[in-house]
């Protein structure tokens, strides 16, 4: 199967997303392309990952999980307990199977976009960082996300599992193993360059 064109995206996004998620969708495209450009990225290939890294946003949860089920993906407990994450694994399966995506550097980006995750790809932050900081994005450390994002996509990165983590422990919720592995390698990774600075 041929994959689709950017056009034919688009025209499938317009019919799966609510008004709002779509609007979303081309937010995180476009900041993607940006970033990509900033980064050393393929813009392109940033842009079609923002456009579809939503895709299976509106689908109910059982769909979502019927479509995890068909991928090689196997969620843990703590994954199962989380419906909001489910979109991305899912869409990632939707988009092998039904927008004949197979290049896996946009297939990992859309599939961890939300959880993010240990050795990450620079499209993965990218599409990751991008969700949080699209023009359309209004919460209260959506400003600094934005600078940091501005000058390096680690911190960034990190920041924004920060924030994220810290919600749901506020609230009580579970964390998902990727969450905490990628947290762990980051702040792991910035701990050995600020030794290495003072050396």
């Amino acid at each position: 199967m041929r994959m689709e064109s950017v056009e034919q995206v688009k025209i499938r996004i317009e019919r799966l997303l609510k008004p709002d998620r779509l609007a979303h969708s081309y937010g995180v495209a476009g900041e993607a392309r940006r970033l990509a450009a900033q980064y050393g990225a393929d813009p392109d290939k940033a842009y079609y990952a923002g456009l579809c890294h939503d895709i299976c946003k509106n689908m109910t949860p059982e769909e979502q999980l019927q479509w995890i089920k068909r991928s090689a993906i196997i969620l843990d407990d703590t994954g199962y307990r989380q419906p909001p994450i489910w979109h991305g694994f899912a869409a990632a399966q939707y988009l092998r199977e039904e927008v004949g995506v197979e290049d896996e550097e946009i297939l990992q980006a859309v599939r961890y976009h939300t959880t993010g995750r240990a050795g990450m790809s620079l499209l993965e932050k990218i599409i990751f960082t991008a969700d949080l900081t699209e023009p359309g994005r209004d919460y209260p450390d959506v400003e600094t996300v934005r600078t940091l994002a501005g000058r390096s996509l680690e911190q960034a990165v990190l920041y924004i599992l920060r924030y994220t983590m810290g919600k749901l422990l506020v609230n009580g919720g579970p964390i998902c193993r990727d969450a905490w592995e990628a947290y762990n390698q980051l702040v792991t990774a910035q701990k050995k360059e600020k030794t290495s600075e003072k050396e």
